[in-house]
């Protein structure tokens, strides 16, 4: 087969550019409007970009209607945010979040998802997610459709039941009791499944 990723059309149901590309890390964003209203939504299109200092990146299309997503929209006005990474007994909630809803009704309230306080930030986390980055807007910008928000972690949560001792005797994060979403093509994920271990060359 040869496809043009750059085309909406394709012989096949779901952009086989987005099924292969996989598994993607998925960011659980919450924001809040000036109005005081939290707003929460999976982005997929969504990853670490620098260590030094520490930079993500994300992609924020449109709405249906053609408006700006809420997320694009809260952080232009606030600049700040919380980045969830959510597992597998989140996944109904981390889907329902993507619905698109009016401006200023939030998922957190619809969902029924509890609130905690967020270490660095003015902002709360979701309560059962076991890791969480505070960050704030750096830069910005639009290419074709899509706009591009740079933001600096400025803050990290880590629950203690994601840590654990190496073969080395170090403490670690260990990434079958973090337990991420991967998104795949269409409604489809991946979860932890078998870790493996390869010496890196020194």
């Amino acid at each position: 087969m040869e496809y043009d990723p750059g085309r909406e059309t394709c012989p096949l149901p779901y952009s086989p550019f987005k099924s292969c590309t996989v598994p993607r890390p998925i960011g659980w964003l919450s924001t809040i409007s000036n109005e005081g209203v939290a707003n929460l939504a999976p982005y997929s299109q969504w990853q670490n970009l620098t260590f030094d200092p520490p930079m993500v990146m994300f992609s924020s299309g449109m709405k249906p209607d053609g408006s700006e997503k809420d997320t694009r929209y809260n952080l232009e006005q606030r600049g700040d945010c919380v980045i969830q990474i959510a597992h597998r007994e989140m996944a109904e909630s981390m889907t329902a979040s993507s619905a698109t809803l009016p401006r200023n009704t939030s998922e957190i309230n619809e969902l029924g998802l509890a609130l905690a306080e967020m270490p660095g930030s003015d902002l709360p986390r979701i309560a059962d997610c076991r890791v969480a980055y505070a960050a704030t807007l750096r830069d910005t910008k639009k290419i074709g459709h899509q706009w591009l928000g740079f933001l600096e972690l400025t803050s990290l949560y880590l629950d203690e039941s994601v840590a654990g001792i190496d073969a080395k005797g170090r403490l670690k994060v260990m990434a079958d009791k973090l337990d991420p979403i991967g998104r795949l093509g269409g409604g489809e994920y991946i979860l932890a499944g078998d870790v493996i271990s390869i010496d890196r060359p020194a």
